[in-house]
This record gives structure tokens, sequence and C-alpha cells, in this order.
């Protein structure tokens, strides 16, 4: 019997969506962080820093969860530098018809603010992913996220991993309109959490 993917909070089950937000819902965030990286040798940018063999496979398992479970953005934004491009790359291949792929230099190092200003700026998508880095994308979730599960939340806010997915719900049909704590936290999906969930 197949089992069901299980959060480790409050029991909620990982394969299921929470039917409250998908109502309320008229536009989908989501906010990937790139996959585990090598670390930088001598004289290598950190631009130019490469996914780890675990990072590589952990692109993979959170892109096959995205697309078994329907969460396919319309649009995915995607900073420039080779971690976050590999991540991107490893993930879609999970999808029948690969998402609309922009890259996004303000990703890069990218300060809350400046990813609200890019969030609010997207325009023909009702469904968003941001592919980039931390503190930027950690910072975002924490400050956007004013409902939902709180064990979840409490997950969120106290870390989000190399390969850390987290899905928010909106209850506006603007990007423009976004500010901070507008969404409801719809889930929180790591590898590790996915791994443990089908052992």
């Amino acid at each position: 019997m197949q089992k069901l993917f299980r959060s480790a909070a409050a029991g909620r089950t990982l394969d299921s969506l929470g039917s409250e937000s998908d109502i309320a819902a008229m536009r989908r965030l989501m906010l990937l962080r790139h996959a585990k990286t090598e670390r930088a040798e001598g004289g290598q940018r950190d631009r130019d820093r490469k996914l780890t063999k675990r990072g590589r496979d952990d692109a993979a398992v959170i892109g096959a969860y995205m697309a078994r479970h329907g969460l396919n953005p319309d649009l995915a934004l995607v900073s420039p530098v080779k971690r976050a491009q590999e991540t991107w790359a490893l993930a879609a291949q999970a999808f029948a018809k690969a998402p609309r792929l922009v890259n996004d230099e303000r990703i890069y190092n990218a300060s809350t603010d400046a990813l609200f200003k890019i969030i609010g700026e997207t325009r023909g998508a009702r469904s968003l992913l941001l592919v980039g880095h931390n503190p930027g994308l950690h910072d975002a979730a924490v400050q956007l996220i004013a409902s939902g599960d709180v064990e979840a939340r409490e997950r969120v806010a106290e870390k989000l991993p190399t390969s850390g997915l987290v899905v928010i719900d909106l209850a506006f049909d603007d990007w423009s309109k976004v500010h901070r704590h507008a969404g409801r936290l719809e889930r929180f999906v790591t590898p590790k959490l996915i791994a443990a969930a089908t052992d």
C-alpha cells in the first residue's frame, strides 16, 4: 500500500492541498532555495559554485514532488547564479511541459524588499515560483506568512534549508498587492521530510 506523505508536524499529509486555502487563494507563490552546493575553491567566484551530488539528487526529488502534486508554476523566476540554474534545470525535468522561465539577476543576493518588488512586478501568472538564495528567500517567507499550520510555520521560521520549498497562498488577484503578512502557508516541503514520509 502506498504510504501517504506526512509532515512531521500535526500529522498533515504532504499529499493533500488545504481546501480552505484553495478556495481563498487567487495567487500562489512558491519559494525554492537552491540545492546543496560545493564549497568555493581557491579563486572561484561564488556565482560559479555547482551543486554537489546530493544537491542534484535533492533538486530532482523536489521537482518530482512538485509535478506529482500539481505544484506547477505558470512562471519560474530564477537567479542566474550557477547553483540556482542547476537546481531549476533538474527540478523542471519532472514536468510534462517545462514552465516558462525568466532569469532575473536581481534575485541574487536580494533583500526581502527587493524580492517583494520582483514579485509585485509579475504579470500574467497565477502561480509564481522564485528560485534563489538565503537569507532573502527565508526572510521573505517568514514575513509573508500570516496563517497556516502552526507547526509548519514554526519549521519555516526556524530554517529554510537547501532544496526547501515554501508554498504560500495569497487571497488577492494582482501581484502588485503583495505585502507583509499577506499569505497563508499551504505547505513546507524538504527532501528530508519527503524521505521521512516514505520510510
